[in-house]
C-alpha cells in the first residue's frame, strides 16, 4: 500500500495525467545522483532533478511471486553525470536505486514510489550505457547454505577465522608503475609465496578505496602483479596496503598461521577415489 497525499492522489484520477520518472543514485561510497525523464530540470524534495536527454527505460514488470522484478534503464554517457570512466572503475556497482513517478506540474504533492533496488549488470559502448535494475526479490534467488570441502570456508581475517588481519597488514608506496595490473613498490620484503592471493588496497590517488586479488608477488624485483587491472591507472607515489593471501587448506592453517582450531573446512572428507574404491582385489 503506498502513502501518497491527498492531492496526487486527486491527480491520478484525473482523466489527463502529467506525470515523469525520476530515479534515485545511491552508490556506495556515498555520492548521490538525481535523474528525470521530463525535459527540464525539477526540485524535488530538496534535491535537483537533472533533465536526462537520451533516457530511456523499459516497462516496469512485477509479479506476486518470487519472480526478480525487471526493469532496465538506458541512455547516453555524459561526464558531468555518468561517465564511462566511473561505470569501468566499478563506482556504481551495487548502487542503490529509488524509482519514483512525480507531477511534473506540481512536485511538492510528493512522488508515486515504483521500485526500490540495486543496479545489476551494467554495460556501454560508444557512448551509450544499459543498468539492469534489480528488485527486492532479487534476493530471495540466492541460494545459501554451507558445502562439506576440504579446503576452509572462511576469509583470512574475518570473523570466523578470527585471525587479526590489520597486524599483518604492510603499508608501502609505489615507485613505478609498469602497467595497470604490475608495479614495483619501494620497501616491501614480504616472502613471495605469502602473498599470492592476498589482497592490495589502495589508500591514495584516484584508486583509493580499491581493493584487488593479488596474483603474484615477486620480492628480488619487489614487483607485485594484480588479478585484475586497476579502474584508474595507478601513478608513481599511490600508497598501497598489503596482506597476506591464504590458500585455504589445512596444512597452510596450521604450519604458517597456527590457527587449526578455527579452519572452517573438512580436511579430512574423503575424497572421489575413496569413494569409487571396491573391497575387490
Amino acid at each position: 500500500m503506498k502513502d501518497l497525499s491527498n492531492a496526487l492522489e486527486n491527480h491520478i484520477q484525473q482523466e489527463v495525467t502529467s506525470f515523469c520518472s525520476g530515479w534515485k543514485i545511491e552508490r556506495q561510497d556515498g555520492q548521490t545522483f538525481f535523474f528525470t525523464d521530463h525535459d527540464q530540470d525539477l526540485v524535488i524534495n530538496g534535491d535537483q532533478y537533472i533533465s536526462s536527454e537520451g533516457y530511456d527505460r523499459t516497462a516496469l514488470k512485477g509479479s506476486s511471486g518470487t519472480d526478480t522484478d525487471e526493469l532496465e534503464i538506458n541512455g547516453f554517457l555524459r561526464h558531468d553525470a555518468l561517465a564511462e570512466e566511473e561505470l569501468r572503475a566499478g563506482l556504481f556497482d551495487y548502487a542503490q536505486i529509488h524509482f519514483f513517478l512525480v507531477n511534473w506540474q506540481n512536485p511538492e504533492e510528493g512522488i508515486v514510489p515504483l521500485r526500490k533496488g540495486w543496479i545489476g549488470e551494467v554495460s556501454w559502448t560508444d557512448g551509450f550505457f544499459q543498468a539492469e535494475l534489480r528488485g527486492l526479490s532479487d534476493a530471495l534467488k540466492r541460494q545459501i547454505g554451507a558445502v562439506y570441502t576440504p579446503e576452509c570456508q572462511a576469509d583470512l581475517g574475518d570473523r570466523r577465522c578470527k585471525l587479526d588481519l590489520i597486524a599483518m597488514t604492510t603499508s608501502d608506496i609505489v615507485q613505478s608503475v609498469i602497467d595497470s595490473r604490475t608495479l614495483l613498490l619501494t620497501d616491501f620484503n614480504g616472502l613471495d609465496a605469502d602473498f599470492a592471493g592476498g589482497i592490495l588496497t589502495f589508500t591514495s590517488g584516484r584508486n583509493a578505496g580499491r581493493k584487488i586479488e593479488i596474483e603474484k608477488w615477486q620480492l628480488s624485483t619487489k614487483t607485485v602483479t594484480l588479478f585484475l587491472e586497476a579502474p584508474f591507472e595507478p601513478q608513481e607515489g599511490d600508497t598501497v596496503d598489503l596482506s597476506p593471501g591464504c590458500d585455504k587448506r589445512f596444512i597452510t592453517c596450521r604450519g604458517r598461521f597456527s590457527n587449526q582450531l578455527n579452519f572452517r573446512g573438512f580436511p579430512h572428507i574423503p575424497g572421489t577415489d575413496a569413494l569409487t574404491e571396491t573391497g575387490l582385489g
